[in-house]
């Protein structure tokens, strides 16, 4: 029986860093990385798009089209369109998410930028966002990239999550961790 179990990862972190080596010797890495995030949005927001994405029956030349209609539309850099033409004639299309997202992880670690996730359970204003960025940005001395979500389930306080590190504050941890102790004893 076979070890491999489909598209792993390595694959994808190889298809990704084809990209950006790609993008980089030709001075396009910002313009690829719009394009990138544009499609991740697309994806993400579009749900005939991700089924186009995951449909395997689809004939390559559709695909093709389909990426030459996006490209002339949306003014996507001709190295991505390519990408994304290669992709689809080595019947990689189907991961292109996948490759895109560590394509994006690649940029920002080689930037510098550390990911890190936050939710609270109250909305927060753009200066508060900024304010726990920058904060955060100097007790890790490292550039950050954050990505915010409004969680109203955590009942009060923060979940902050930076590389490995966590720090969860909310009041459902709290009343999680009182649950554990009283089922204990």
């Amino acid at each position: 029986m076979s070890k491999n179990k489909g598209f792993s990862d390595t694959s994808a972190n190889r298809y990704s860093l084809a990209l950006y080596e790609l993008a980089s010797e030709s001075n396009l890495l910002t313009q690829v990385e719009e394009n990138s995030n544009s499609f991740l949005d697309l994806i993400d927001n579009s749900e005939d798009f991700k089924n186009l994405i995951k449909d395997p029956t689809l004939d390559r030349s559709v695909l093709i089209k389909v990426i030459n209609s996006l490209y002339e539309n949306f003014k996507l850099q001709s190295l991505f369109k390519n990408f994304l033409s290669f992709l689809i004639t080595k019947r990689r299309f189907f991961y292109l998410e996948q490759i895109l997202k560590s394509f994006n992880a690649i940029c920002s670690e080689k930037r510098g930028e550390l990911k890190a996730e936050i939710k609270s359970a109250k909305e927060l204003t753009q200066d508060e966002i900024k304010k726990i960025t920058e904060d955060l940005s100097n007790n890790f001395k490292s550039k950050i990239k954050l990505n915010y979500n409004h969680d109203q389930s955590l009942i009060g306080g923060l979940v902050v999550q930076v590389g490995s590190t966590m720090i969860d504050t909310s009041i459902k941890k709290k009343l999680q961790q009182i649950e554990t102790r009283m089922i204990e004893a």
